[in-house]
């Protein structure tokens, strides 16, 4: 492969040679004095995610880049591809290979599907503990797309034709890194007296949360007599009804998945739902039994220390643990507190690396509504390095969860037992960010212009009613099994 420098090509920037890609393959005689792309990319499309657009988006990377370097989600998962590709650098490297070396240290991800699929790459980067680990920029093909929204890629589906795909590429050669905290959820519950535990009928955990026997039997976090499950997620954990919802959303689309096609569609479908399940109603339709003060302790530890009591207003019936400051298709729930705030309580702005967690809860749907008007939030209950909830028997038999937009039904305590569920920050991956992109960094520079930057007008009860209406992996960790139906990872 001869070089051409000085010939005027935009996609030679990302373009990687064939030998590279398939270890196999005879090694090319690339010229010492070529400069390597100044963007080497590997693309990753869930081919189901966003009905046809997923397929055709396959279609046009493969167009325009070496076609090997493109990988279709449902036929290979990220995980071998990353082992094989990573592992052919390395050789390559001791046999002297510069242009291969200079690959590696610039290459990119770039995963095309909703955000199941982008924290499927994001963990398996994590897990692998790759030598020069690459940042990843999202392309927007699901439901709610918080994490390329978080990071400035948009929250549209996006056009699949080549000006399009140009287009993006465009951006990912400009885009600036950015770390994000990853952070671990373990969950612990007594193994049942009878029967299997696995999985725990009618437990349908999502693909991120798995039984440690399924990761190592020898795990010193396992506990006996008791079934653990362990996973991790980028954006958020939630618990209560707006979990309800989204369990719904996601049930009927399993039944009718030739209904859910469109992503206008899917989220006025989700609209809908939030008002037969009655969020919008919910002192009618939501028993106080079920709000999260009744059904759990909750305790967090703000820094390296002890833990402590957090109190949970009675009237509380969702609660978000956010590490990103997007939720539901793009809402802010913690926004930015004003000085006052910052002062009394020690809270700060939604840091995606600052290892801690924003807790927000909400009331209702027209609590949640506040998120709409300018400045509006949730309740902020605290900012948290660790957060764990404890469950014991109460009124209520379940609860709902879920964990960056997977949901599943929780079953609680019906005997003297306890279900644990504990969050710990675990580690940091490399995101890539358009200049104007909503998350803050802690490193940012004070003077850079943000969207969310303007602080809330001071009240004294974030609980009054005139403010309600004011207001609205590579380890088995992360690995999705492979009798899994891709498209549902939205």
């Amino acid at each position: 492969m001869a070089c051409h420098s000085s010939e005027p090509n935009f996609l030679k920037n990302f373009q990687i040679p064939h030998y590279i890609i398939v270890p196999e393959s005879k090694a090319e005689n690339i010229e010492i004095n070529c400069d390597a792309p100044m963007c080497p990319v590997l693309v990753f499309v869930n081919s189901k995610s966003g009905g046809q657009l997923g397929g055709d988006l396959l279609k046009t990377y493969r167009t325009l880049l070496n076609e090997k370097q493109v990988f279709d989600l449902g036929e290979e998962a990220p995980d071998k591809v990353l082992r094989r590709i990573y592992g052919n650098f390395e050789k390559l490297k001791l046999q002297g290979d510069q242009f291969a070396v200079k690959i590696m240290e610039s290459l990119k991800l770039i995963v095309a599907g909703g955000d199941g699929t982008a924290g499927w790459l994001l963990g398996v980067v994590c897990d692998l503990k790759l030598s020069h680990p690459p940042p990843i920029a999202t392309v927007p093909l699901g439901t709610g797309n918080n994490l390329p929204f978080s990071f400035g890629w948009g929250k549209k589906n996006p056009g699949t034709d080549q000006h399009s795909v140009e287009s993006f590429l465009h951006q990912v050669l400009k885009a600036k890194e950015m770390k994000i905290d990853n952070w671990h959820i373990l969950m612990r519950m007594r193994a049942p007296k009878q029967g299997s535990c696995d999985p725990i009928a009618p437990l349908e955990l999502p693909h991120s949360l798995h039984a440690f026997h399924r990761v190592s039997e020898t795990d010193e976090l396992n506990m006996e007599g008791c079934h653990t499950f362990r996973g991790g997620f980028w954006n958020y954990f939630s618990m209560g009804m707006d979990a309800q919802i989204s369990y719904a959303f996601h049930s009927e689309r399993k039944l009718h998945p030739e209904k859910f096609k469109n992503q206008l569609v899917n989220q006025s479908t989700y609209a809908k739902l939030g008002c037969t399940q009655g969020w919008f109603l919910a002192p009618l339709f939501h028993p106080p039994s079920r709000n999260i003060a009744h059904i759990a302790k909750v305790k967090i530890m703000e820094a390296h220390g002890q833990w402590k009591d957090l109190h949970i207003p009675s009237s509380i019936r969702s609660i978000v643990c956010l590490n990103l400051p997007s939720f539901s298709g793009g809402l802010n729930p913690w926004g930015t507190p004003n000085g006052k705030k910052r002062h009394e309580r020690g809270l700060t702005p939604p840091f995606v690396d600052d290892g801690l967690l924003e807790v927000v809860g909400f009331r209702d749907a027209w609590h949640g509504l506040a998120l709409l008007a300018p400045n509006g939030h949730g309740r902020r209950l605290a900012q948290a390095h660790r957060i764990r909830f404890e469950f014991h028997k109460g009124a209520a038999d379940h609860t709902y969860m879920r964990i960056d937009g997977e949901p599943w039904k929780q079953p609680l305590p019906v005997d003297d037992d306890t279900v644990v569920v504990e969050i710990s920050h675990l580690g940091q991956v490399n995101m890539l960010a358009t200049r104007d992109c909503r998350s803050k960094s802690v490193h940012d520079d004070p003077s850079t212009p943000h969207h969310d930057d303007v602080e809330e007008v001071d009240s004294e009860d974030e609980d009054s009613i005139t403010d309600e209406f004011r207001k609205f992996g590579a380890a088995d960790t992360f690995k999705i099994p492979d009798e899994v139906d891709l498209s549902h990872l939205s």
